[in-house]
């Protein structure tokens, strides 16, 4: 158990570090993982942890989460914070409606943001370059797209 809390614990610096959110990372102490926290881990419950709202601000992120939502897609909490759930209900959109056909996994690679170029390209009119990455151009559609909701 002292490994799974040791890795819990690394996993959430390394967050925390490339959030910009623990300054004294080096010299942070945590308190143990719950019980629940263990078991999650070593029953590999545990999600992904990051957040990746492709330059939304939480109420554009709320509404794609709306617009998953309301479209068939439920991705979870609505709570502006692009998560592994929001990122599977857009993943499950892009294989029916984008051409997706990676794993529903929630994690936003290459894939991901091709599919969602493609997307933004059909809704938007777009003429997004399907290269995934996500650069200016695309962050800028979806954002736009973004701008109605909830």
């Amino acid at each position: 158990m002292r490994a799974i809390t040791k890795a819990l614990v690394s996993v959430t610096a390394a967050v925390g570090i490339a959030a910009g959110g623990l300054a004294t990372t080096g010299t942070a102490m945590a308190a143990p993982a719950s019980a629940s926290a263990q078991q999650q881990a070593v029953t590999g419950e545990v999600g992904t942890l990051a957040v990746v709202n492709l330059g939304l601000n939480t109420a554009r992120a709320k509404n794609w989460q709306c617009w998953l939502r309301d479209t068939g897609y439920n991705p979870g909490t609505i709570d502006g914070q692009l998560g592994t759930n929001s990122w599977k209900a857009a993943q499950r959109k892009f294989r029916d409606q984008a051409g997706y056909d990676d794993s529903i996994d929630g994690i936003v690679g290459p894939n991901t943001i091709k599919a969602l170029q493609r997307y933004l390209n059909g809704w938007l009119s777009d003429d997004l370059d399907v290269d995934g990455i996500a650069g200016p151009e695309t962050k800028e559609a979806f954002w736009d797209f973004n701008a109605t909701g909830c």
